[in-house]
């Protein structure tokens, strides 16, 4: 039997003390070996950078990141990291990434993880134009925990249709942030507008880096070739630079669950 590919997770607040994810290196390396144990072999560090985080430049999140893996290495945790940013859409942000100051993931200069304020929801198709135009694609980070998208979930759909691909986080999948993310996220799999499951990870204890759950729990909604692709090979292509398609592939079976009375209820 064919072994599975592993998990790569492209949303991970893994270096240490420098936003609101892991406090030490003790919490990193806790952190990086659970990972390792939940069958992730790749990360994507992606500290908050623009907004209240404007202190953290490209520039010192590639040196972290560095230390990270050779920290890493020294204690034998077989994790590869790879630089990039939690970028909150604000002013001078498309600046900052042609000139490298803010990161895309990677660092390959194609990809940025968008976030929106998480209290509202405002027009991404100008963000998305500008990217464009700099040879650049949005990934829109843990849609379905904005309370803006909550309240009209049909904007996703037209997101994705507009080219922006979609992250969306495994405790959303498991429960973890309540049931309104959760019946969205949900809903969210079985209409085909999931690119990306990563984990979101801030600490060993709380919001941890864990993708196995969700990953089963996408197996039993949309099958597991789209499950592998949400979690190993579209953020694979992410870690490498290279190219996902923002489509919708909506599962073969049809699969009804709690997300229809949530639909007609909101």
């Amino acid at each position: 039997m064919q072994q599975r590919e592993t998990f790569v997770d492209i949303h991970c607040h893994l270096i240490p003390g420098i936003d609101d994810g892991a406090k030490s290196w003790q919490e990193s390396l806790a952190m990086a070996r659970m990972a390792v144990a939940d069958g992730i072999d790749t990360i994507v560090v992606t500290p908050h950078q623009l907004g209240g985080y404007a202190h953290n430049s490209g520039d010192m999140i590639r040196h972290r990141t560095e230390e990270l893996q050779r920290e890493l290495d020294a204690h034998d945790i077989p994790l590869r990291v790879l630089p990039g940013a939690d970028v909150r859409i604000d002013n001078g942000m498309i600046e900052g990434l042609k000139d490298g100051s803010v990161l895309t993931l990677g660092d390959h200069g194609r990809h940025v993880l968008l976030e929106l304020p998480h209290e509202m929801y405002f027009p991404l198709e100008p963000v998305l134009d500008d990217l464009q135009r700099a040879g650049m694609v949005g990934i829109l980070s843990h849609p379905e925990r904005n309370q803006g998208l909550l309240k009209q979930p049909s904007i996703v759909e037209s997101l994705v249709d507009y080219g922006c691909l979609m992250q969306v986080t495994a405790g959303s999948l498991t429960g973890t942030f309540g049931p309104n993310s959760q019946d969205m996220a949900e809903w969210m799999l079985n209409e085909g507008l999931v690119h990306f499951l990563s984990t979101d990870a801030h600490g060993p204890r709380a919001r941890r880096p864990l993708l196995g759950r969700a990953f089963q729990q996408a197996v039993e909604m949309v099958g597991e070739e789209t499950a592998i692709d949400m979690c190993c090979r579209n953020p694979a292509s992410i870690a490498a630079g290279e190219e996902v398609e923002a489509v919708r592939r909506k599962p073969q079976r049809s699969v009804l669950a709690s997300w229809f009375g949530w639909r007609k209820a909101g």
